[in-house]
């Protein structure tokens, strides 16, 4: 998929014959999904860390396609297929964590760029010092959240398979999205709609789903 170019990024790429992986540090959580998954392809304690010719081609992408942020892509040398983009628009609620969003999504953020992407974790604890992404703050800051998913948040509509999952930020106010996804609890309890504001300053007493209280709580990000 296409990707802004004018945001500051520390993307390392690194090729096989078949893909060239590229290693977004800005992005990751380490989630570790990637040395669990392939530690004969991604290993911490190694430079480079990523020997992707350690794999093949098909187990590379299929790891990769595991990583929650975005922060591994890769692209086909070969002719082949690129990463698939999920039918489904999800927003999966991590337990006193973040929101994992995958499908077909159209980040825009302050600035005016706007990410395509497939796979993000965005910030619900508002301590990131990385906006609107994750940055692993819920974990210094003792973020506590079940991750459960309250009926009847979510805007009603009918829900295009396919259509994309748009993602903007209010000032200083929470995660809107505009387009067909499913929000999933820790729990697996599920809410369908087209549209609704998600909670990123942490303070919302009906979490996931935003009900203003950073304005009380005097939540300040672009």
């Amino acid at each position: 998929m296409p990707r802004s170019t004018s945001m500051k990024k520390k993307i390392r790429s690194y090729a096989s014959d078949t893909l060239t992986v590229d290693y977004d540090a800005s992005r990751c959580i380490h989630a570790a999904e990637c040395v669990h998954g392939l530690p004969s392809v991604f290993d911490p304690g190694r430079r480079p860390w990523i020997a992707a010719e350690g794999a093949s081609r098909d187990e590379l992408a299929a790891v990769i396609e595991r990583c929650p942020t975005g922060a591994l892509k890769y692209t086909p040398r070969d002719g082949g297929a690129a990463e698939p983009v999920p039918a489904t628009n999800c927003v999966r609620v991590v337990k006193d964590g973040p929101l994992h969003v995958t499908g077909c999504l159209r980040v825009a953020l302050p600035g005016g760029d706007v990410l395509e992407e497939t796979r993000v974790a965005l910030c619900r604890c508002g301590r990131s010092a990385n906006k609107p992404f994750c940055d692993n703050s819920h974990a210094s800051g003792a973020f506590a959240d079940p991750g459960r998913v309250p009926e009847g948040s979510l805007k009603d509509g009918a829900l295009d398979d396919g259509a994309a999952l748009h993602i903007t930020l209010a000032e200083n106010g929470p995660i809107l999205l505009r387009g067909p996804l499913e929000v999933r609890g820790a729990e697996a309890a599920a809410e369908t709609g087209v549209g609704g504001a998600l909670c990123r300053c942490g303070h919302s007493a009906n979490k996931p789903f935003c009900d203003g209280s950073h304005a009380r709580a005097g939540f300040v990000s672009e």
